[in-house]
């Protein structure tokens, strides 16, 4: 019998931007979806920015907007402690530890120090179930990151907050069923929603994500930018999408 102390989790080596980037992530844990990919996509750095990703997981949205930016400074911190551990592999593997560094900590109790603040820009993909909504995930991983078991909207709403800079940008993608909770959370917090992307699976589908950018200590006004399909008709995925798998 194999001691649980030597047991490894099964694991995948993931290759995107055709080849160009890798991640390893865990084969029955929490591994990311497209919402990452759009994030990172959308997000769009100023020059030499300090950018922070709250609840990194395998460290996909950092990784992705070095490769695009060069000059950016990212922290993607996470809170469990294996996908920290996918995070700094995937991070070395890439070679971009000279510009994004992983903090395992829980986000309540981050302070501007340890991530060098305030920062420029806050991205995130957070767990969006509330606690009594749906079954929960009997893995731990998936769980913790899909319900709020840890964090809820208003506590990362605090902590964008409290790492941004007066006038940086928070983006954020969420279940567009919980747009009016997030707008409400988001001013709550003196974080003012200025742009608002709908995701769509396809054409004839309703949008079930929205990615919202807000300021801090912005003025009032929302914009609500064109949608994003993600799939055609034949199953494929749109131009728009497939430029953003391309890097």
């Amino acid at each position: 019998m194999v001691s649980p102390l030597l047991q490894v989790e099964p694991e995948t080596r993931d290759a995107f931007f055709n080849g160009r980037i890798f991640f390893t992530q865990p084969k029955d844990g929490y591994r990311f979806s497209i919402d990452a990919v759009i994030l990172s996509h959308l997000s769009r750095p100023a020059p030499d920015a300090r950018v922070l990703d709250l609840g990194t997981g395998c460290g996909v949205i950092p990784i992705m907007m070095a490769f695009r930016q060069t000059d950016l400074r990212l922290v993607g911190v996470e809170i469990q402690p294996a996908l920290a551990g996918f995070a700094r592999q995937n991070v070395a593997e890439n070679k971009m530890a000279d510009r994004i560094r992983i903090l395992e900590k829980d986000m309540t109790e981050l302070s501007l120090e340890e991530v060098e603040g305030p920062v420029d820009l806050v991205v995130t993909n957070p767990p969006y179930r509330k606690l009594d909504s749906g079954r929960c995930n009997p893995n731990p991983q998936r769980a913790m990151a899909r319900h709020e078991l840890k964090i809820d909207l208003s506590g990362l709403m605090k902590t964008a907050r409290r790492m941004l800079r007066q006038m940086g940008r928070l983006m954020i993608i969420y279940p567009s069923i919980r747009m009016a909770d997030l707008l409400l959370a988001m001013r709550a917090c003196q974080i003012e929603p200025k742009e608002m992307t709908l995701i769509h699976s396809d054409a004839k589908s309703p949008a079930n994500r929205v990615v919202v950018t807000g300021i801090h200590g912005g003025r009032p006004g929302l914009s609500v930018m064109p949608p994003i399909r993600i799939y055609q008709p034949d199953g494929t995925y749109t131009p728009a999408v497939a430029t953003m798998f391309a890097g």
